[in-house]
């Protein structure tokens, strides 16, 4: 197995998305979140004839570059607006998303990478779930916003979220923990715990292979 895809999906100030951050950099992967839905964004709308060439444009090494290429966006964007389901934006994100997992090393964050990915067999999913005292005073802290205001974020986000999850997958629940191999508490682990423990799943998971999927095999 040359290629290991961690998911993780995650409630809104959890510090889902820092985790997955912070482990790509220890594994020496890339991690991607926001830049695949503005990459299928770019792609959905362009005409059907266009679609041979969005086809190739899909493949190993230039869609690495292409993402590559798009903003990081590293503070937390909350969902305000209610959920509107938009089929063909979908379509493109799972062909990213698989593509990825058919050729690289990576982490995905949302975008029901779980589903999208069930039935590849060198996929690691993770949930990454804390108390809504924990989820509020990180949304304060990290977008400085009043405790009622870190609140109804959250209730937005994780609605818009769940609800897009549902749609999606048709009828599956986000939380569900059987739709994932492990879930994780951020508020009673650190973040540096909650790697350890996804690090140590992945050697459980595929042993060896950790060593070959990985750049920086050494952590195994």
């Amino acid at each position: 197995m040359d290629h290991v895809v961690i998911t993780i999906a995650r409630g809104f100030g959890t510090g889902g998305r820092e985790i997955a951050s912070k482990l790509a950099d220890r594994l020496g992967i890339h991690s991607y979140a926001n830049r695949i839905l503005t990459l299928a964004s770019q792609y959905s709308g362009r005409d059907e004839h266009d679609f041979v060439e969005v086809d190739e444009r899909l493949r190993d090494g230039y869609l690495r570059q292409q993402l590559m290429s798009l903003q990081k966006r590293l503070t937390p964007l909350p969902e305000t607006r209610k959920f509107e389901s938009d089929d063909r934006l979908f379509e493109f994100q799972v062909r990213i998303i698989q593509e990825l997992a058919r050729t690289e090393s990576c982490i995905v964050v949302g975008k029901c990478a779980d589903s999208v990915l069930k039935n590849f067999d060198n996929v690691l999913s993770v949930y990454v779930e804390a108390p809504r005292a924990v989820c509020v005073q990180r949304v304060m802290s990290r977008m400085n916003v009043s405790e009622s205001e870190a609140h109804t974020l959250i209730s937005k986000t994780d609605k818009y979220r769940a609800e897009y999850y549902k749609y999606y997958t048709h009828g599956n629940y986000w939380t569900n923990p059987v739709n994932y191999d492990m879930t994780l508490n951020s508020g009673r682990l650190s973040m540096e715990q909650c790697m350890d423990l996804i690090q140590q799943a992945l050697w459980i998971k595929f042993g060896e292979d950790c060593k070959k999927a990985f750049p920086s095999g050494s952590v195994f």
